[in-house]
């Protein structure tokens, strides 16, 4: 259930704002308050998902009603309602805050879009706030060998930058947590983190995803929807598996970072986005422009940095706080106690060969301690961890 607020002290006005909303989607919850100030009261006493607000209103016009609660409730979406003469202000709106404007007399499907974008958009914003919740605690980066520490000394001298970032290692030596690190670390983190697995989405689907689509551009677009360079606006977008993108999504990321413009597919209407880009790939770039299957100017974009994560084979002295890591990162899931690993079944597990990476060792830690004994031993090791 959305709940929506209408600030209008036009009666006829607000009566066909209500009513257009209320028949649109028995999930909009809707209030009215008839004046600004009123407005502020119920925004003190309630959340929102979205306001909608007029801009001319007497006591305290919309200018007014949109700063005092961008203070008490920063990150409700306001649609402001312009009239004829208003729209200068409307715009200037914009630059406060505020998500669109729409003016008088309000047109439907203009309406009814906006609307629902500032929701998908209040949704995903919501989801980010959850996400980076669990972010500080799930993304740890835990080690302190040389290659270690010299990428830590990287992302303290290159977070508080808005500088490209181009991440690159095989699968499973974390190159999520260093992009992660980076954003937290940045005077981005408390705006969006959205991570995107370009390997994950069909090649037909990936332009969608990232810079979204109108109404009618393909068979299932039912609806306008913002894509993922619109959801990471003033934070960090973070493009894991860069490499796997198709030439097309590439040029039109291209576009993004030259001009801090998109377009949505199915639309010549340029949308400015102010976003931080990192990417992460598992290939090797040049050899993939050798062979045609990437853009050279792109790469030069993305890889103003390069921070290379080293793989666990080579980071060898870090397995022990590994070990120690996961094991109470699993004994706390699990809600057990936090079983030991003997020094022989450590150095055992240090003599391995990991070709998964650090994936690979928390899988195997957790097996050990779902079947070895009391304290994990190097028989257990043998038994349930053989290489």
């Amino acid at each position: 259930m959305s709940k929506i607020l209408v600030i209008e002290d036009e009666a006829a006005i607000r009566r066909v704002l209500v009513k257009i909303l209320s028949e649109e989607s028995e999930a909009y919850q809707l209030s009215e308050a008839e004046d600004g100030a009123k407005g502020i009261e119920v925004l003190k006493k309630e959340d929102f998902d979205l306001v909608l607000c007029d801009i001319k209103m007497p006591k305290m016009d919309g200018v007014e009603v949109l700063e005092a609660a961008k203070k008490l409730k920063p990150e409700i979406p306001f649609i402001m309602i312009s009239g004829h003469g208003d729209l200068d202000t409307a715009v200037n709106t914009m630059r406060l805050g505020a998500f669109d404007y729409i003016s008088k007399p309000p047109d439907l499907n203009r309406l009814l879009t906006t609307v629902r974008n500032a929701l998908d958009r209040k949704e995903l914003v919501v989801e980010n706030k959850i996400l980076k919740k669990k972010v500080s605690k799930n993304y740890e980066m835990v080690g302190n060998s040389e290659a270690i520490e010299t990428i830590k000394g990287m992302i303290e001298k290159v977070a508080p930058t808005d500088a490209r970032v181009l991440i690159t290692g095989s699968n499973g030596t974390g190159k999520e947590l260093v992009a992660h690190w980076l954003h937290q670390k940045s005077p981005r983190s408390s705006a969006p983190f959205i991570e995107v697995n370009c390997a994950a989405i069909p090649s037909e689907l990936i332009e969608s995803e990232l810079f979204g689509h109108v109404k009618g551009a393909f068979t299932s677009a039912v609806k306008d929807r913002a894509g993922k360079f619109e959801a990471a606006n003033k934070g960090t977008i973070f493009l894991d598996e860069i490499g796997d993108m198709s030439m097309s999504a590439q040029a039109k990321v291209l576009r993004a970072l030259q001009e801090n413009k998109i377009s949505r597919v199915g639309s010549d209407k340029d949308i400015k986005v102010d976003v931080r880009v990192l990417a992460a790939t598992n290939k090797d770039l040049k050899k993939e422009i050798a062979e045609g299957n990437f853009r050279e100017d792109l790469y030069h974009r993305l890889a103003v940095i390069l921070i290379k994560v080293p793989a666990l084979n080579d980071r060898r002295d870090d397995i022990p706080l590994l070990i120690s890591h996961f094991s109470q990162k699993i004994a706390s899931e699990q809600g057990t106690g936090v079983k030991s690993f003997s020094q022989k079944a450590v150095a055992l597990l240090q003599s391995y060969d990991w070709t998964g990476n650090i994936r690979e060792l928390r899988n195997v830690v957790e097996r050990l301690i779902i079947l070895g004994g009391k304290e994990v031993s190097e028989e257990d090791v043998k038994l349930f961890a053989s290489k």
